[in-house]
């Protein structure tokens, strides 16, 4: 039948999904109620290489295959994914002795894995498997066998692996991880293998990096009349201004919301001395911090800009939560 012409029913879809989920759930709560020392003999031994890490499978395994290389890859445990198929004709010749495959094969007994597997072994690699049958042609050649096997498929026909390739693809989440710290692989290190994106730019962009300096960074001495301040203000952009004494060094805030409480009752511009209406002792934050740092202080004291200084507490620049915006920060 046309698939356009079956009508959709929201409740048995909705039904339908939800029993997937709870299926999937379970088959990953099931998996971890089963790791063993087998978890462990596949930590050391991946651990002892002193080559890489490659990663196999073929159809749905082999997605998740590539999934776990990328993933080990990005936490500090060198890998990467060699499809099967064209590993039998040339690509295993990037398989060395010095190094440990993991194949992923639901049944273990794929022959495209069970064709290279005498090969790999004759050069001397390890081999981790990761099978639902520990009984399988794969898992018998293995020097560590991981069952990652499910009580049954989240597909109602049976037959689409489901569950399945969820508990493969959460078993090589944990390797990763139980690496990661094995390895005391930090968020520096991170950082360093995720320049791109919003994942470098929280961990490798400094306040240093984003914050106003020089002609832009609005600041006044004490003892200027508010109205002066509020030319600062408007001209430097940051909604507030910094009171600095003759040494650079801060002793006050002047922001937009202390001029909306200044304005609640009579005063004026023009003869109130900044000193009078200023706040003293503002939040302020170091150039060497992160800036994901001054987003967090931001939104904890409810501020909207922070000023920067350094360990003499002398004035040398200023942020505000746009400057983070533009910097892809928030």
């Amino acid at each position: 039948m046309n698939r356009e012409q079956l009508p959709l029913h929201p409740e048995k879809a909705l039904a339908l999904a939800k029993q997937v989920l709870l299926i999937e759930a379970q088959a990953v709560e099931t998996l971890a109620g089963r790791l063993n020392a087998d978890f462990v003999a596949a930590l050391t031994l991946i651990r002892s290489a002193p080559g890489r890490i490659v990663v196999s499978g073929m159809g749905k395994s082999g997605h998740i295959a590539r999934k776990i290389a990328a993933t080990l890859a990005s936490t500090g445990t060198p890998a990467f994914f060699v499809h099967p198929g064209e590993a039998s004709h040339g690509d295993l010749g990037m398989i060395t002795r010095d190094d440990v495959v993991i194949a992923l094969s639901y049944s273990g007994e794929s022959p495209e894995l069970q064709a290279i597997v005498p090969l790999i072994k004759r050069k001397g690699a390890k081999l981790i498997t990761m099978t639902g049958n520990a009984r399988s042609s794969l898992s018998r050649e293995a020097d560590v066998r991981l069952d990652a096997s499910v009580a049954r498929e989240a597909c109602p026909l049976g037959l689409a692996p489901t569950a399945s390739t969820t508990a493969a693809l959460a078993l090589g989440d944990a390797l990763a991880v139980a690496l990661l710290d094995a390895h005391g692989f930090s968020s520096n290190d991170f950082a360093l293998s995720h320049p791109g994106g919003a994942l470098g730019r929280r961990l490798l962009v400094h306040v240093a990096d984003v914050m106003r300096t020089g002609d832009a960074l609005p600041k006044v001495p004490p003892g200027v009349t508010l109205a002066e301040a509020l030319l600062e203000i408007s001209s430097k952009g940051l909604g507030m201004t910094a009171i600095i004494d003759a040494n650079d060094r801060l002793v006050g805030v002047f922001t937009d919301g202390d001029l909306r409480r200044v304005f609640a009752k009579p005063v004026d511009i023009h003869t109130t001395a900044i000193d009078q209406v200023m706040t003293a002792n503002p939040r302020t934050i170091t150039a060497d911090k992160l800036a994901v740092e001054a987003v967090q202080r931001m939104e904890r004291h409810q501020v909207n800009g922070l000023l920067v200084v350094d360990e003499r507490h002398r004035l040398t620049g200023a942020l505000n939560m746009h400057d983070l915006l533009r910097a892809g920060i928030v």
